[in-house]
């Protein structure tokens, strides 16, 4: 538990310093940095390479039609922290490459609705009409921390973990049913709800590691654990997400990144017990969710589809010329 403690305080601590430190840098060198990226983009020569980032752009700003932003929109010039210094910073890295007169609008936190016009922020609900939800990689301090696995999953329990705050009722709904099962090692471990049959002691990600199977359920919007479980040796198990992050929660596929489980976790006694089991196809898919992990691990690509996703915005918005790389028109 100590050494977990140790590598998320390190993490948190190189993310701000390095991260206030590059925000004090001239905007000249944004400025720099954004047209090398595009310049170095458009003279690549791999096909694949800019379908995947051309596809990754359009759907995390999914505007198709030229849009008006409102009069309460905010020009980067006038941009500040609030409250969270981790969003400020990683807003303020994307910002700081683009015109100081540009406008946008801006949901900071968790965002479980569709604004009406279109508004930069970390998460939105799955939906076929969330065009105006346009997503950046936000508060990665939080969402983004991996961890180096080193138990096969053969060698693991042959059991369900999760620890976790309760606050949501489908949350409580979940461990008051199975924290008494046999197949799992579930509870709430906010300490409010100490004198609760449910509750339990915090677990470390290192002894959740030890489970073969581990769940993610989502709290205010997606789950923060969901990265580091798919990065892991172990099986994530989850019911059908309904939210997304810049992690594209809605194109992961059931049976293929994670075990499905139904809304009602009423086959969760049966996947666990197919899984245990089924140790080849459960490995495949450990696999198969490490690979996605993989994309998002290209910090000089993330931040190239960032800038790119921010020149549609401003594009779409009527602020600036197309820059001509054909990826969205």
């Amino acid at each position: 538990m100590l050494a977990d403690k140790w590598r998320k305080n390190r993490h948190k601590l190189k993310f701000y310093l390095q991260g206030i430190a590059e925000i004090g840098l001239p905007r000249q060198i944004y400025h720099a940095q954004r047209a090398s990226l595009f310049r170095a983009f458009h003279e690549q020569g791999d096909d694949q390479k800019w379908r995947e980032i051309a596809q990754r752009v359009n759907y995390y700003n999914q505007l198709a039609a030229p849009a008006v932003l409102p009069t309460e929109a905010q020009y980067i010039a006038d941009f500040s922290r609030w409250k969270s210094w981790a969003y400020y910073i990683d807003m303020k890295k994307y910002l700081l490459a683009f015109d100081r007169g540009f406008k946008f609008l801006y949901l900071p936190g968790d965002v479980r609705i569709i604004p009406g016009h279109p508004t930069l922020l970390k998460s939105r609900p799955i939906s076929e009409h969330n065009a105006s939800s346009v997503l950046l990689k936000l508060n990665r301090i939080r969402h983004y921390f991996f961890v180096n696995d080193s138990v096969p999953f053969a060698q693991k329990k042959n059991l369900l973990v999760w620890r976790g705050a309760c606050h949501k009722p489908h949350r409580q709904a979940f461990v008051s049913r199975f924290h008494n099962h046999p197949l799992c090692n579930v509870g709430d471990s906010h300490p409010k709800f100490k004198d609760q049959p449910w509750h339990r002691g915090v677990m470390s990600i290192s002894e959740q590691l030890q489970y073969k199977f581990i769940l993610s359920i989502e709290g205010n919007d997606v789950a923060t654990n969901l990265k580091w479980i798919m990065g892991s040796n172990s099986l994530c198990f989850m019911t059908r997400p309904k939210y997304e992050t810049w992690f594209m929660e809605g194109t992961l596929e059931p049976g293929y990144h994670y075990i499905e489980l139904a809304d009602d976790y009423s086959d969760l006694e049966e996947k666990v017990e197919y899984y245990t089991k089924h140790l080849e196809e459960a490995n495949s898919i450990v696999k198969n969710a490490n690979a996605y992990v993989r994309t998002f691990m290209d910090t000089r690509q993330e931040h190239l589809i960032g800038l790119l996703v921010l020149q549609k915005y401003f594009e779409k918005t009527g602020q600036c010329e197309p820059i001509g790389l054909g990826l969205w028109d």
